[in-house]
């Protein structure tokens, strides 16, 4: 096995900060009529009184938790807007665990967006290859409740870009990078919504 050592080290984090500035500002070059449209969703949510629901697999679990805790509670210290209505879909282990044991794990999300969402809400999906046949499913029971679809995706989009009304695709097939601008984008939707949202 290689060892690794510090210049090594410190040449990857260059290279790999430099390949993550470079994705997220060509993300906005192409992309950005994208990004501010799904702001324009989130922001139109909530101000006609309706919830987010946001769900993810593995790091995208842990981002879409890190989102919604930001519109609960706020970004910035500084910030008085109102707590935003959003639900992370991901967190609850009894739902979860009981919806894959008794209808299979491409329903756990699925199974929560119909007892939950109405129409009008919108329903948020992250993943990094747009392929994940819970998020499949989820996307296509959103679209059943009449709730807006809204996705952060990488790798081209995958089979859900065309099954949402927004997709973000963050142009890398890089997991790490995709998952870093996803980052991105969440926090200038947190940022724009509570300037939007006094």
């Amino acid at each position: 096995m290689e060892s690794l050592d510090r210049d090594t080290a410190r040449h990857l984090a260059l290279a790999a900060i430099r390949d993550s500035q470079q994705t997220a500002e060509r993300l906005i070059a192409e992309s950005f009529a994208d990004l501010w449209r799904g702001f324009e969703m989130l922001r139109d949510t909530f101000q006609r009184g309706h919830h987010l629901h946001v769900c993810g697999n593995g790091g995208s679990a842990a981002d879409a938790q890190h989102f919604v805790a930001e519109l609960v509670v706020r970004l910035d210290a500084n910030s008085r807007r109102r707590p935003l209505p959003a639900t992370a879909l991901a967190t609850d282990t009894s739902i979860l665990t009981a919806a894959a044991n008794d209808f299979g794990f491409e329903q756990v999300f699925a199974r929560q967006i119909e007892a939950r969402a109405q129409s009008g809400d919108l329903v948020l999906l992250l993943s990094t290859s747009g392929n994940s046949p819970n998020l499949l499913a989820a996307a296509a029971t959103a679209r059943k409740m009449l709730a807006g679809t809204l996705a952060l995706l990488g790798k081209g989009g995958g089979q859900l870009h065309p099954l949402v009304d927004c997709a973000i695709v963050v142009p890398s097939d890089n997991t790490q990078r995709i998952q870093e601008v996803h980052d991105l984008c969440l926090h200038l939707w947190c940022e724009w919504l509570e300037t939007a949202l006094v």
